[in-house]
């Protein structure tokens, strides 16, 4: 039941502004009427799916090389701060870039996504399966990595996202459904990258796309996670292992944020943590 209410959590958040627009418009409404109406709908668009038991699945690596995790459950979770979308156990993946600046200033210039190192780097499938989702058509936009533009991102970007529904919030996107049953998805995928169609058979480690700046993103980076349903609003999250790293001693100042915290997957890569994929 869960499942199927939050399946259509995007309907309900839009039906809660339309409510709020229909009081605007008909004062006249009665109270009595009205805000049951209102509390009703915004429940419904908070309801999340049942968590997903699986212990940790062993995967390929998404990418080769050095990389560096940020928002990653091997800190904690839910990894984003949300169970919402099933990202309970999702990941980021970027390039580390020696020149970054350490600090977020409040510049209001942006910046191309072609300006930073992980911008068309390649995609690969963490395991055998059926693509079963593919959406490539999203612009790259410029970055949003500076005060003003995290919170226009943050707050008026977010809200036009959730309301036109999790594909915008995915950007570019592919779902790909193991033979075990699960479900990865891959976001924030660059324009015009994507080598799959649905249907298609692919094999782990086989590219699928380029990593973008689509869909609610900062900066170009990879975001990837493993599901137990093909729709992201009726999804939970299942941990993931990938064995083929190489840690590095040192973290990314950048991006870490201390100790893991009791709820981290152990194993994963912790947040700044600096890894080369691949190289077992």
């Amino acid at each position: 039941m869960k499942r199927a209410i939050a399946r259509r959590q995007t309907w309900w958040l839009r039906l809660f502004v339309i409510s709020i627009v229909v009081t605007l418009v008909l004062p006249d409404v009665p109270l009595l009427l009205d805000l049951p109406i209102k509390a009703l709908l915004l429940a419904l668009a908070l309801v999340r799916p049942p968590r997903s038991t699986r212990p940790p699945v062993d995967l390929a690596a998404p990418v080769r090389g050095r990389w560096v995790a940020i928002n990653s459950p091997g800190t904690g979770t839910p990894s984003h701060g949300v169970r919402a979308y099933g990202q309970t156990y999702a990941v980021d993946l970027l390039r580390p870039s020696p020149d970054a600046p350490t600090k977020i200033g409040w510049s209001l210039r942006t910046r191309a996504p072609g300006s930073y190192p992980c911008f068309g780097e390649p995609v690969l499938a963490m395991a055998d399966g059926t693509v079963v989702a593919v959406t490539g058509n999203r612009r790259d936009h410029r970055s949003r990595d500076t005060w003003p533009t995290l919170i226009w991102m943050m707050t008026v970007e977010a809200f036009a996202r959730e309301f036109a529904g999790a594909s915008w919030i995915l950007g570019n996107h592919i779902v790909v459904r193991h033979d075990d049953g699960t479900f990865s998805a891959y976001a924030h995928l660059r324009r015009g990258s994507a080598r799959v169609r649905i249907g298609d058979r692919v094999a782990a480690g086989g590219r699928l796309a380029e990593v973008g700046n689509s869909g609610n993103t900062s900066e170009p980076h990879l975001h990837v996670q493993l599901m137990d349903d093909p729709c992201p609003t009726a999804a939970a999250g299942i941990p993931m292992h990938w064995p083929d790293l190489a840690f590095e001693d040192e973290k990314d100042p950048r991006w870490s944020t201390g100790d893991p915290k009791p709820t981290a997957v152990a194993g994963f890569p912790q947040n700044g943590q600096l890894f080369d994929a691949g190289v077992r």
